[in-house]
């Protein structure tokens, strides 16, 4: 195997695929990178046997070959390479990789690429292309809400399936780790209708997302009931899917909350975050008095004081006090678009729901805590 290839090309590629790496790893070739050239192109191919990413770069000078090296360590060289530089690799009878870049030369150890192991993707039927814009909203609109409970498998990732929206059918993410919900819907795109219910891991959402900034036009979505595919042009990301039952979020969300509070997002963040700084303890509980037209939030910590700061806010049901984890309600409001974030309670232990002027389809529910 022999090529010559830019340094900022090999970088990107690099990029997108050495942090599915692991950088603890038992298997050895888990910790490389697949390096396969050959019809003027360098593929490059890393996986951790649940999640898989494929970048295809230009190249030339190509003698074709194929290798595995350490993801991590040629990623570091080539990024620590000049601007502008051409890099070369070339591979040895003794399976070593030469890389050179002007005055630099590195050697690195390989391993046979008939041990790097192949991800196959099984039969997909289910096809459908999703805009770029659609796939990035319904990630960051719920994503935050995935749960880190490693014993509720079943909720570390996004619930992607077909459901009955106000107005139809419509194509649903939700995410919850059973303190607070996020929900948001987008069309159903062509192809998707007969799609199962499919819960994307956390890694995977992460990985997708990276990738969404760089691409624009639709990404190529392909799935079956235990493995999904995503394409992005030169990028194709396959990876397994939770084998679990996601639990039945429409229980959860209220539908009798009649006590409405509007009040402007921005302003409420930055109380919220302003008065959470005197809390020491884990939940950074605050609580939230709501009067006429008004709101005050406050604070108390055994070890610092007390904050406290009011708002004007419309609100014309009875008084109610009632405390949320600062962190949640921070997490939600940076998630509203529109300069007016609304919700709806019911009782200071009751959940609430909280809705975007701005976006329609999206959704939250966060748990009170006890103030």
């Amino acid at each position: 195997m022999k090529l010559t290839i830019e340094r900022s090309s090999l970088l990107k590629s690099l990029g997108h695929v050495h942090s599915v790496v692991e950088r603890r790893n038992t298997i050895p070739i888990l910790s490389n990178v697949l390096l396969d050239a050959g019809d003027g192109r360098l593929s490059l191919t890393a996986t951790d046997l649940d999640l898989a990413i494929v970048e295809a770069t230009e190249a030339h000078g190509i003698e074709p070959g194929a290798t595995t090296v350490p993801a991590h360590t040629l990623y570091d060289i080539v990024r620590k390479l000049p601007d502008g530089a051409e890099v070369s690799l070339s591979l040895d009878d003794n399976q070593r990789l030469t890389i050179e870049a002007g005055r630099s030369s590195f050697k690195l150890a390989c391993l046979p690429r008939d041990d790097f192991p192949s991800m196959t993707d099984g039969e997909l039927p289910h096809n459908f292309a999703l805009p770029a814009v659609e796939l990035k909203r319904l990630i960051d609109k719920t994503r935050f809400a995935i749960s880190t409970e490693e014993t509720r498998y079943y909720l570390n990732g996004i619930y992607l399936h077909v459901a009955q929206g106000s107005d139809g059918p419509v194509l649903r993410a939700v995410a919850t780790d059973g303190h607070r919900l996020a929900q948001a819907d987008t069309v159903v795109p062509d192809g998707a209708a007969e799609m199962p219910g499919v819960i994307v891991p956390r890694k995977t959402v992460g990985e997708i997302r990276k990738l969404i900034d760089e691409f624009e036009g639709d990404v190529a979505v392909a799935l079956s009931d235990t493995k999904i595919r995503f394409g992005f042009g030169q990028a194709v990301v396959t990876s397994k899917l939770i084998d679990g039952t996601f639990p039945d979020y429409s229980r959860v969300i209220p539908k009798g909350n009649e006590k409405e509070l509007s009040l402007d997002c921005r302003a409420f963040a930055n109380a919220v975050d302003r008065v959470s700084t005197i809390s020491t303890d884990k939940s950074r509980a605050v609580k939230l008095s709501l009067g006429d037209d008004s709101i005050t939030l406050s604070v108390t910590s055994p070890e610092n004081g007390t904050a406290t700061e009011e708002l004007a806010a419309a609100y014309q049901a009875e008084a109610m006090d009632i405390g949320f984890n600062s962190r949640y309600l921070l997490d939600i409001l940076g998630q509203v678009e529109g300069d007016t974030v609304a919700a709806r309670l019911a009782s200071p232990d009751a959940p609430t729901v909280v809705t975007d002027e701005a976006d329609q389809a999206a959704l939250y529910v966060l748990m009170p805590m006890r103030v």
